[in-house]
């Protein structure tokens, strides 16, 4: 196998408040390889969209990287001057954020949200060229050339999203991180939003990471998912086998929780319990005290992530017994 463009080894980011740490990301180790899609996943406050601003080394102060490394390319975005990563920035690794209408500067047309990306990164473009590429890159995305003059307070919640879109790939980055892409989006406008960022990976030859908590979107563009709890990585696989032989307890229940039309159900299922305060964490395993298979050890050591099957990975005790 080729060396992944993308490899986060044993990642840790702090957050310092007043009544200690919050250790955000704990020891976070992954691959992504080039022109794969990854899904992480979890419920809210496992770490997400912390480790993905954290590629981007965007993560808001006073939180910081405390450990590892995040390679792209070989270069570790954690320890590279900050005048070097704005240049990865856009041109490299782009992201398109959770809320469009809050990312998007409501005083700004849409045509100027574009220009201000390209002279920034590709200075030596004229107007006339840099607004031929806009052009392109809006078609792509089925929207109007006339839209250009719009403010996103006139365009639909899809619509931005796509605008966003746009931003991030007008560069022709290497890799994109989405997170949360699909949260404000209806149904209709979801799918079509799936089909066309499949669309556009084939086309750009795009690296995708996928942050979110909808497990159908990442069925849908997923080769890989890593499932994320208490800010560390429990299980780690190919798409096809989270769904159909998870093995850690944590990634069956979140599955279990999906609502399936073909069976008929009185109640939802969910999980008991919610995730623990990561300011002083359990020992143990993070997910022990609402395991109903943990056992003893779960609770006094913390299992290692490992290989139980090719390319599956899982942190679990009582699969480590089996």
């Amino acid at each position: 196998m080729s060396e992944p463009l993308l490899k986060i080894d044993e990642l840790c980011i702090d957050y310092p408040i007043a009544l200690g740490t919050v250790r955000a990301v704990r020891g976070v180790s992954l691959e992504v390889q080039g022109g794969e899609t990854l899904g992480i996943v979890g419920e809210s406050g496992s770490g997400k969209s912390t480790l993905g601003l954290a590629i981007l080394r965007l993560v808001r102060a006073p939180g910081r990287i405390t450990a590892g490394r995040v390679l792209f390319e070989g270069k570790d975005l954690a320890s590279v001057p900050e005048d070097q990563m704005r240049e990865v920035r856009g041109k490299d690794i782009a992201m398109v954020f959770q809320n469009p209408l809050t990312s998007l500067n409501p005083l700004m047309r849409i045509d100027r949200h574009f220009l201000e990306v390209l002279r920034t990164h590709k200075p030596e473009l004229k107007k006339p060229e840099a607004l031929k590429l806009v052009r392109e890159i809006l078609t792509d995305l089925g929207i109007e050339e006339n839209r250009m003059g719009a403010y996103p307070h006139q365009l639909s919640g899809g619509m931005r999203q796509r605008i966003m879109i746009g931003l991030g790939l007008v560069l022709r980055p290497k890799l994109v991180i989405c997170d949360e892409p699909t949260t404000a989006l209806d149904v209709i406008v979801e799918a079509g939003f799936i089909d066309l960022l499949k669309r556009l990976q084939k086309e750009f030859a795009l690296t995708i990471v996928v942050i979110t908590h909808n497990l159908g979107l990442v069925a849908e563009l997923a080769d890989r998912i890593a499932v994320m709890y208490a800010g560390q990585i429990v299980e780690n696989a190919p798409a096809e086998a989270v769904f159909h032989q998870p093995l850690h307890p944590y990634t069956q229940g979140l599955i279990a929780c999906v609502p399936n039309i073909d069976v008929e159900q009185e109640t939802l299922t969910t999980m008991d319990g919610s995730p623990p305060g990561l300011v002083d964490p359990p020992p143990g395993c993070s997910f022990a005290p609402r395991c109903p298979l943990a056992m003893g050890r779960c609770r006094e050591q913390e299992p290692p992530l490992l290989e139980h099957r090719p390319g599956h990975w899982a942190a679990c005790w009582r699969i480590n017994n089996e």
